[in-house]
């Protein structure tokens, strides 16, 4: 890796200045050096921070091997279908910083942004900085987010989010009841059942997405099919709105029956808290169950209209364990819940993630939740940029293989307007 870049005073303006290191920031940075524009990458920590801090002992990436490369790389090792460990994840990064000299300057803070006299200032831990151009890099999905009225709940209970959760042994004995069945929460409810414990998951509507089909990873189908390239704007008018992604397991399939058929037991939509003191659920599990089974045969359906157009010679569906085994219900339905009589003594949130961007203090970059308004990564006011945000252009947005096309775009766009 490079010397990091100095910290300059107000004779010296960067070309740009990148604000994260983690896999967004570093490929923008890839791109801008390529192009001989001058300047630095600020991360608050480390490179890929978030990966080492956020996530949990057993965490796997999503994307198979041969789709989790940054620009100008390629996989050629013996696993391209494999999953990539969170340590292994961090040292993709650490080697690519490295091999490209990256200007990557570790453990600096940014705690402001503004703009003047035609420049961006940042105020940074080591001092400030002003650059032509500002992309932030510093991800839309590190601020977990919890129902408001968490805090009521008993202060004897155990509470954590996603990103806080490490490991079934870091939880005190007793039942855990997991709140959301996105990515996160099934995952981390089918750890949790494969320990012994016994889990109860709040379900929510949330698509899911089979680890394989026809011979294939379903990410290498999604990829060739085009499926990843449909806009935001048409991801928005078929769901109404940015719908949370499917679940996808790691290594094999994860259904909301296969967890049910591991003991885990499903509730409906987490509501509030009754009077009592009890959590109430919404009376959707059958609802939420079929939402996910409609949502992957849509998917396997679109797989099937492309090998069939494309003419390819893939082999025939074979049936999924996870999805053709029969979902357990709850005799009775459990609507009401006392978290003490049912021996439950963790609540593991998986509710949500935003970004924090209170230190931007730019009029007209963020909207009234305090998240970026831009149009394919690009703010409204001149100079500003976004990248590495989910559902920022596509349904590829926010993967990691996105970068490669993402960058280049801005940093095109920047060298235009420079």
């Amino acid at each position: 890796m490079g010397s990091p870049q100095q910290m300059t005073d107000d004779g010296d303006v960067l070309d740009a200045v990148v604000i994260g290191a983690g896999w967004a920031g570093l490929g923008v940075s890839y791109w801008l050096a390529r192009r001989g524009l001058r300047h630095s990458v600020l991360e608050r920590g480390r490179i890929g921070e978030t990966w080492r801090t956020q996530r949990w002992d057993c965490f796997r990436m999503n994307t198979p091997n041969v789709q989790t490369v940054m620009p100008g790389d390629c996989y050629d090792g013996p696993d391209p279908d494999g999953a990539m460990t969170g340590e292994q994840f961090v040292a993709l990064l650490e080697d690519f910083a490295r091999r490209n000299t990256l200007p990557i300057e570790p453990d600096t803070a940014v705690s402001e942004l503004a703009h003047e006299n035609g420049a961006y200032r940042l105020t940074t831990s080591h001092g400030t900085l002003w650059a032509h151009n500002v992309i932030v890099a510093s991800g839309c999905l590190n601020c977990p987010v919890r129902p408001v009225w968490a805090p009521a709940l008993s202060p004897a209970l155990h509470q954590i989010d996603a990103s806080g959760y490490r490991s079934t042994a870091d939880l005190p004995d007793g039942s855990v009841l997991v709140v959301g069945s996105g990515q996160s929460g099934a995952q981390i409810a089918e750890e949790l059942a494969e320990a012994g414990r016994k889990v109860f998951l709040a379900t929510s509507r949330v698509g899911r997405l089979p680890r394989r089909y026809r011979g294939r990873d379903i990410m290498v189908w999604l990829l060739e099919s085009g499926f990843l390239d449909v806009r935001r704007e048409e991801v928005i008018r078929l769901a109404g709105r940015i719908p949370p992604r499917g679940v996808l397991g790691s290594v094999h399939t994860i259904s909301l029956q296969a967890l049910s058929a591991q003991g885990v037991a499903l509730l409906g939509r987490l509501t509030g808290i009754e009077d009592g003191g009890n959590l109430s659920f919404a009376d959707d599990l059958e609802a939420n169950v079929r939402f996910a089974d409609e949502a992957s045969d849509t998917v396997k359906r679109h797989v099937d209209d492309y090998i069939s157009r494309a003419g390819i010679d893939a082999p025939p569906a074979e049936p999924d364990p996870a999805e053709t085994v029969a979902l357990r219900r709850q005799n009775p339905p459990i609507g009401s819940l006392d978290l003490s009589r049912s021996g439950i003594a963790s609540v593991v949130w998986c509710t949500g993630f935003k970004g924090d961007f209170s230190w931007m203090r730019l009029p007209g970059v963020l909207d009234s939740a305090g998240q970026p308004v831009h149009e394919d990564g690009v703010a409204a006011l001149p100079g500003l940029y976004f990248a590495g945000l989910d559902f920022a252009s596509t349904r590829k947005s926010g993967i990691i293989l996105a970068i490669a096309e993402e960058a280049p775009r801005l940093v095109d766009h920047i060298a235009g307007h420079s």
